[in-house]
């Protein structure tokens, strides 16, 4: 994927100012940039980002209250955390919120540059070590609220094809699409088709969101 429009939030200007220039010459569009949470969720509401690539600590508000003022003006973008910290609770908080992604500010631009495409594509993408972190915090999550109203949940649900509750699991197993296409035997575009089929049945954002939903149904077993 190319041409992406991003905004990038972070205070530092020479930290802004470089991943902004980074993402120019990948070929994506810029549309905005702010120094401040409060001003990036009113310039977002114009600028009408894919994505949004966002430091955790900000001068006024934090990156978790900009992600949730960004769903509330913009239910369908993706935000990527590039954040130098890694700590866990900084990325469960994160991605609670309504984070696609978190990538420490210690990527390389390569791995940067492909978290931006991939996040834009809907993929949670995560620095290694913590993707095993969040699923499991989800785990966690669901066996705490399962109470045994999970069949009652069930028969409310909006009934899935057999390949879209195929692909639900390998997404809960944490797949990439690219996965899951070899796995499945199917093109990448016929996976991210099946993934946007099942996220509008099912009334969700993200992938991220998907993952929860699959894990809260046994589907990652």
């Amino acid at each position: 994927m190319t041409g992406i429009r991003v905004m990038v939030v972070d205070d530092h200007p020479m930290w802004r100012e470089g991943v902004a220039r980074d993402l120019t010459e990948a070929g994506h569009r810029v549309v905005a940039t702010s120094g401040e949470g409060r001003q990036a969720v009113r310039v977002a509401a114009a600028a009408r980002p894919d994505v949004v690539v966002l430091d955790l600590q900000l001068p006024d508000i934090s990156g978790v209250e900009v992600i949730r003022g960004l769903r509330a003006v913009l239910p369908e973008v993706r935000v990527l955390m590039l954040s130098a910290s890694g700590e866990q609770q900084s990325v469960l908080d994160a991605v609670k919120a309504g984070a696609t992604g978190y990538l420490v500010k210690s990527a390389a631009p390569a791995e940067f540059l492909d978290a931006v495409r991939r996040t834009a594509a809907g993929e949670p993408v995560f620095t290694p070590g913590l993707a095993g972190l969040v699923l499991g915090e989800y785990r966690r999550l669901a066996g705490a609220t399962d109470g045994g109203a999970r069949s009652g949940r069930d028969d409310a649900a909006p009934r899935l094809t057999e390949r879209e509750t195929e692909v639900l699991r390998l997404v809960a197993k944490g797949l990439s699409y690219r996965q899951i296409a070899e796995r499945l035997g199917l093109s990448h575009r016929t996976v991210q088709n099946h993934v946007q089929n099942t996220l509008g049945k099912l009334q969700l954002h993200n992938r991220v969101e998907l993952t929860r939903y699959a894990i809260e149904r046994g589907l990652d077993d």
